[in-house]
């Protein structure tokens, strides 16, 4: 299927590992020119890299990286000093820790709240009304399956992304939805990146059992018992991001294998 981008200009943060490169994969595959950001200079590069090299890359579709932190006023300067105008946005932060909520103060939530709430918010203000002028846009924000399901430990997560699903509920069906721009959420359940094989390893050494036993565990829960790969997220997010999904916005799609259990 041509998804109908090919030759739109995409800013993917988070790009350098994980999901983040998955969806910037996704992207370029489809013709897609991508600015790349991630705080690793030397993991970005490498990402940069791969993708230039991916024989599915259309030859003339550009990869720029822009190595800064995202969540920060000064990292985002530098992204809009290397272009102004994106169609495709996809905003991804790192999660903030786990934890018990009596031992987070006030400048502890503010970070997460900076990271996986304020930040995608800045970049949706600074972008959307450049996209309705060209009738074209599309943001996908990354959040979390723990949107639907929350989970006890997660509260710092579960507080900050689900304002920002809130805030994104509303805006999305503003006028820009009828100015050909969507706003949608991509919501992640167990995907096998970096994140959760720490996640993993931190599980197996509190509980005494070897990475493997844990993640065994994890998967049985799993109806589809087995862990989400990159690759088969970021085909997802690129078609949030197509031509043909222009008649989805406001929605928080989840992609867990089926592990929440509702119906709605």
């Amino acid at each position: 299927m041509d998804l109908g981008i090919h030759g739109k200009w995409a800013l993917v943060c988070g790009a350098s590992k994980g999901l983040g490169f998955g969806c910037a994969q996704a992207l370029v595959r489809e013709g897609v020119h991508v600015i790349i950001v991630a705080r690793g200079a030397t993991a970005l590069q490498a990402a940069a890299e791969r993708l230039l090299a991916d024989p599915a890359r259309p030859a003339a579709t550009q990869v720029l990286q822009v190595a800064a932190d995202i969540t920060t006023t000064e990292g985002r300067a530098a992204v809009f000093a290397l272009r102004q105008d994106y169609d495709i946005v996809i905003t991804n932060a790192g999660g903030p820790p786990p934890g018990d909520f009596r031992s987070w103060e006030r400048e502890t939530w503010i970070k997460a709240l900076d990271a996986n709430m304020l930040t995608p918010i800045e970049l949706i203000k600074a972008t959307v009304d450049g996209m309705a002028a060209r009738g074209f846009g599309r943001i996908v924000n990354i959040t979390s399956s723990a949107v639907k399901a929350p989970i006890d430990i997660l509260g710092l997560s579960n507080g900050a992304r689900s304002g920002l699903t809130g805030f994104v509920a509303g805006v999305s069906r503003s006028k820009l939805a009828s100015q050909g721009v969507t706003i949608n959420s991509l919501l992640p359940g167990a995907f096998d990146t970096d994140r959760l094989r720490g996640n993993l390893a931190t599980a197996a050494q509190k509980t005494g059992q070897s990475v493997e036993l844990v993640a065994e565990a994890r998967r049985k829960n799993i109806p589809a018992q087995r862990f989400g790969t990159p690759e088969e997220f970021g085909a997802i997010c690129a078609f949030l991001c197509s031509q043909h999904a222009g008649y989805m916005t406001g929605q928080n799609v989840l992609a867990d294998g089926g592990a929440y259990p509702g119906t709605f």
